[in-house]
């Protein structure tokens, strides 16, 4: 009978110190058991808002042509030609979410800032509606002291960088989402302006509001150079915001578009590190928002052009990091994918000509505000169009038509045809009128000549868009840095916020 209590006691104390031990760290249920090294105190968090495989490998391949002078079989030469393709870890992340395999960018972002799954559309708020969840910023912040930023290229009350601050059941709540922002005490906010700055009744101003709370808002770059980290908390807005899209307002210039000495991403990173740089600790967010955007609307050189700014800006964290190999992690990854971006096209049967995407001199978006809106305007003629679309995206209607040549940007008389379809759409109804179900699935929302321009071009280069919205992808996540070993594999995007919180050390 002893023998037997005494084995009883024995196994009820195992089980209590495999409980305790299993209740000592926040990591996620796959986080493989791994320990990490030292801890990181210095925290990167890059998000590419849209970006998945398709986006970084054309990209890729895109400078590999360009590095290479346009020769081919260039591909034999291919190299990690984005900086973050080298670092030492890679791992996958599936990005479904309470609604959908073909997610949205506030649960995804909820999902990456807190482990949470939850509906799309929602900021940090359960499925019940009510239920809240904690940031891995704000538990930084609270917790350790770490000083907080975060930087984006699209408004700053967005879906991607509210979820690290913001716990709204709808991402459309921008007023309110802006006043939490505010109420953060987060250290540094760069990026587009305030998306709905005055409320309803337009007696509540955020600007005014960051101010009385100790905020110091600067609009122009030369206020931005100016900053000091004896500045306090900071509000920096670009000087260069740009309302060219329907939905898409008062966000950082298209990199396509950025005029020379305009800051890019990069700049508000590096002013950022300058800003948030102390002994203790910090945690920078940065969107590389305008993947997204210029995915959604499948102009494929825009979105090339938004992953060079955004590597770029990953650049910025790696002198910090070659400064303080031993205490800086970085991360980067993309919330979901969108356009459902193919390499690849059934035009060009196995070929690819990505030095095409070199002829596109503008985005959509400045295309339709400088370009399309003058044509209603001024009723202009097809010739005068053609003309355009020749100068600005190298598409050329030749003498005759017959069978192009691989890799030529001059148009078949089919895509002739789709072109003069969609300028007759674009002039009589412009978007407005993309009500059944052909127009809907020719062209979605967006101006039928310009997404039709842009469809066009990127079919020349071998590639292809399925979608105007997101899709189901897993998204690439790559780690350099302190901890970095944990974010090998193939696991849910919920880890990475338990993996963010093992590493350092929140719970």
């Amino acid at each position: 009978m002893k023998k037997r209590v005494i084995l009883l006691l024995v196994l009820c104390l195992m089980i209590s110190l495999l409980a305790l031990g299993c209740t000592q760290t926040p990591a996620g249920p796959n986080d493989g058991g791994q320990t990490p090294g030292k801890l990181p105190k210095y925290v990167f968090l890059f998000i590419g808002d849209g970006m998945s495989y398709p986006q970084i490998q054309v990209t890729n391949y895109y400078l590999t042509i360009q590095n290479n002078g346009n020769k081919y079989p260039a591909l034999l030469e291919s190299k990690n030609n984005l900086s973050f393709m080298d670092f030492p870890v890679v791992g996958s992340a599936q990005t479904y979410d309470s609604s959908s395999f073909a997610p949205d960018s506030s649960s995804t972002a909820t999902s990456i800032a807190t482990g949470n799954k939850t509906y799309s559309g929602r900021l940090n708020v359960g499925i019940d509606g009510f239920a809240k969840f904690e940031t891995i910023a704000e538990k930084l912040k609270e917790q350790k002291d770490y000083k907080i930023g975060i930087v984006t290229s699209v408004n700053v009350n967005h879906a991607t960088p509210g979820a690290f601050y913001a716990h709204q059941i709808s991402r459309s709540e921008y007023h309110k989402i802006g006043k939490e922002l505010v109420e953060s005490g987060f250290d540094y906010f760069a990026g587009g302006a305030f998306r709905s700055p005055q409320n309803a009744a337009g007696k509540e101003d955020l600007y005014e509001l960051a101010a009385a709370a100790g905020y110091k808002v600067v609009k122009t770059q030369a206020e931005a150079d100016a900053l000091k980290p004896a500045d306090g908390k900071v509000i920096v807005i670009s000087e260069h915001l740009v309302a060219q899209d329907m939905d898409f307002v008062d966000a950082m210039d298209y990199e396509i578009d950025r005029e020379e000495g305009e800051w890019a991403l990069a700049d508000y990173v590096a002013k950022g590190i300058e800003m948030l740089d102390n002994d203790n600790g910090f945690f920078m967010m940065v969107e590389g928002g305008k993947i997204d955007w210029a995915c959604h609307a499948n102009d494929a050189a825009t979105a090339v052009n938004e992953v060079l700014a955004l590597d770029n800006a990953v650049k910025e964290a790696l002198k910090f990091y070659n400064e303080h190999p031993d205490d800086t992690l970085i991360i980067v990854t993309g919330d979901h994918e969108t356009g459902g971006f193919t390499l690849g096209y059934a035009g060009t049967d196995y070929d690819t000509f990505l030095n095409n995407l070199a002829s596109q001199q503008i985005s959509y978006a400045t295309f339709n505000s400088d370009y399309v809106a003058k044509y209603r305007e001024n009723n202009t003629d097809l010739a005068t169009v053609l003309a355009d679309v020749k100068e600005l995206f190298g598409l050329e209607v030749p003498a005759n038509f017959g069978m192009a040549k691989d890799g030529s940007l001059e148009l078949t008389e089919y895509e002739y045809n789709l072109l003069v379809a969609a300028y007759e759409q674009t002039m009589q109804f412009g978007p407005d009128m993309n009500s059944n179900d052909e127009q809907e699935l020719k062209y979605d929302k967006y101006e039928p000549l310009t997404v039709t321009i842009t469809h066009i071009l990127a079919n020349k280069c071998g590639l292809n868009f399925s979608s105007y919205v997101h899709t189901g992808l897993p998204t690439a996540v790559f780690a350099i840095g302190a901890g970095s070993e944990l974010f090998d594999g193939y696991y849910d995007n919920t880890d990475i916020f338990f993996k963010m919180a093992e590493l350092t050390n929140v719970k």
